[in-house]
């Protein structure tokens, strides 16, 4: 079962955007480039915002129905949905058309490392303005109920260039009648607790239930070390004792058979639903997928990530300098509706993507929603959230990571000494950053 393909991707790329600026000379718009900064108080001229992202299935179609509800509170303004296909795609896209800003659409999904230079060339607009407006906005981002690490986490360089739109976060998924078998009678909640539990499992299943495993190893280096007291950064150290500590903790149990790795499918939900794995620590978005893969073989249950922080992840939502003045505020209002409470009851209820929104993750109408169990879990899951940093190059280092544990995790299945695919490792990571 493979979630990226199911949760990030689509089938089919989108048609390339052709001729933005004539769509916004051609739609009511007549406010030109130098004014296009000042924010108006209401739409009253025909407004087309045009959107690029990487919604499919589920996602998409609870997108699309999101834009039509809103397109009827708002009849000046349409919103042009341009699928560009998997997340790779999508930022291919955008790289390739920041060559020529004006092909750019009005907003975009995106990870903020992918806007880096975009930031860097003053190609984005900073929404802080958008967001104290109390005609467009909601006179402050205390106001937006937008929890406070989602939104920082869509800063570059302490910029608020992005709106949290789609996040989610690294849960436990565990096999409850496999803990029972086996007498684990505590949900893990530390690194050591997940490791005897694991070990046990293992152990008592005579070598035939491989304990836990973590989907993405790029997410379990960076958080490694960061409940080590480390941020992920250019000063890291791949080879020093905190980093070789995280790696070998991951090592030692694929070497001796109580941790494992996703594999080719890319994430562990196949081997959980099959009852080789008993556990796995993977995004919360994946939860419906798990439920289905897992029918009424037994039952699972979700927790909170072991350790003290989690990632929050996903994507933010940008916009694009060289719109009019009419399509940045409309396409804020946009961003505001997809952000306010029933908006992100509706999309997190639908889609497993967890709520932006405060005060749906508190409301009862989330945390009563029996077709999966995070909700009821999502509060106390999600108290200490990290992100990846938004610097030069993080985004790359962040990506070779996972070839990297890879490699060194493919030397310690194999019985040989991880320390030279750890010091093979460092190199790559250290060229990454320096790229």
């Amino acid at each position: 079962m493979k979630f990226s393909r199911k949760i990030a991707m689509t089938a089919v790329a989108g048609l390339a955007l052709m001729g933005l600026a004539a769509c916004s000379n051609n739609n009511g718009n007549s406010s030109s480039s130098s004014s296009s900064d000042k924010i108006p108080s209401k739409i009253t001229k025909k407004t087309t915002v045009v959107f690029w992202h990487g919604m499919t299935g589920v996602q998409q179609d609870t997108l699309k129905k999101l834009t039509k509800d809103f397109e009827k509170k708002n009849p000046k303004i349409t919103i042009k949905l341009e699928n560009q296909g998997a997340y790779k795609d999508l930022q291919a896209k955008i790289n390739s058309t920041l060559q020529s800003p004006n092909s750019l659409p009005t907003i975009t999904q995106a990870y903020p490392g992918w806007l880096w230079n975009a930031a860097q060339n003053k190609m984005l607009v900073d929404l802080t303005p958008y967001i104290n407006d109390s005609n467009v906005g909601w006179g402050s981002a205390e106001k937006s109920n937008i929890r406070t690490e989602l939104l920082d986490g869509a800063q570059i360089k302490g910029t608020q260039y992005g709106i949290p739109f789609n996040k989610s976060i690294e849960t436990l998924t565990y096999n409850a009648d496999m803990f029972k078998k086996y007498g684990i009678k505590k949900v893990p909640t530390t690194m050591e607790e997940l490791k005897d539990a694991a070990k046990t499992i293992y152990e008592k299943s005579n070598h035939k239930v491989v304990g836990a495993g973590f989907d993405s190893l790029s997410n379990y280096y960076v958080l490694g070390v960061k409940n080590e007291g480390v941020d992920f950064s250019q000063k890291i150290n791949f080879s020093d004792a905190t980093s070789k500590k995280v790696i070998n903790y991951y090592a030692d149990g694929v070497k001796n058979g109580y941790f494992r790795v996703a594999g080719s499918d890319m994430y562990l939900s196949g081997p959980f639903a099959n009852e080789k794995v008993a556990m796995f620590i993977g995004t919360s978005a994946g939860e419906g997928f798990v439920k289905q893969g897992v029918g009424k073989k037994f039952d699972y249950e979700v927790a909170a990530r072991p350790g003290k922080y989690t990632m929050q992840q996903g994507t933010d939502i940008y916009m694009f300098k060289h719109a009019s003045a009419d399509q940045k505020a409309a396409a804020f209002m946009y961003m505001k509706f997809l952000v306010s409470k029933s908006s992100q009851l509706t999309w997190a209820n639908a889609t497993g993507y967890i709520p932006v929104n405060n005060d749906v993750v508190t409301s009862s109408e989330y945390k009563n929603n029996s077709n999966i169990k995070l909700p009821a879990k999502l509060e106390g899951a999600m108290k200490n959230l990290y992100s990846v940093p938004v610097e030069k190059n993080s985004n790359a280092a962040y990506g070779e990571l996972n070839t990297i544990m890879q490699n060194i995790l493919s030397a310690a299945q194999k019985h040989q000494d991880v320390n030279n695919a750890i010091n093979a490792g460092k190199s790559k990571f250290d060229a990454a950053w320096k790229q």
